[in-house]
């Protein structure tokens, strides 16, 4: 079975992912005790995270951690020293992606930001798309998906509607 690389990521209703500042207190408006919408489930579907740099700071700043038992990329342009599972990464995103894809183990997990799946798109490697959409309409800010990136046609195979508002849309890419 080939690895999958899926973006599972937060957007308002208006399409983005954090306020220009970088805000991304919005998020707050449906957490819920008890409430992971599915984070924990599709976690255990991965071994690989790949996130940029300026997410993987903002996710520090506001307390959370990446689970110790998965590869963390921080895609970067200035190079730091690597600490266990946790590698800064400054080359082609494409090649990475390649040489990851073709490894065994789980799918890789795209946690943003905007500028990282925007490259991912351009290089035609999101498999799957996890998009949850909350109920705000922020009016500006950091867009999840950029201008000038390909078409891609995808499948809906899963839609879940939330108490809390909060939507969760789930596609596939489908093959031109």
């Amino acid at each position: 079975m080939t690895k999958k690389v899926i973006s599972f990521v937060a957007m308002s209703l208006d399409g983005y992912i954090a306020k220009l500042d970088g805000d991304i207190s919005f998020l707050s408006k449906v957490e819920k005790e008890g409430e992971d919408y599915g984070y924990a489930d599709f976690i255990k579907t991965i071994d690989t995270i790949i996130v940029g740099r300026k997410t993987y700071d903002k996710i520090l700043s506001i307390g959370f951690e990446y689970p110790n038992d998965k590869d963390v990329y921080v895609i970067t342009r200035d190079g730091k020293p690597d600490h266990q599972k946790l590698k800064f990464y400054s080359g082609s995103l494409e090649k990475l992606v390649s040489e990851l894809k073709i490894k065994q183990g789980k799918n890789i997990f795209c946690d943003g930001g905007s500028e990282i799946i925007n490259q991912l798109l351009i290089d035609n490697l999101i498999d799957e798309f996890i998009i949850s959409v909350i109920p705000i309409i922020l009016g500006d800010g950091i867009p999840l998906f950029k201008s000038k990136r390909p078409e891609m046609n995808l499948k809906l195979v899963n839609c879940q509607k939330f108490d809390t508002g909060l939507i969760q849309l789930h596609y596939f890419k489908i093959d031109n």
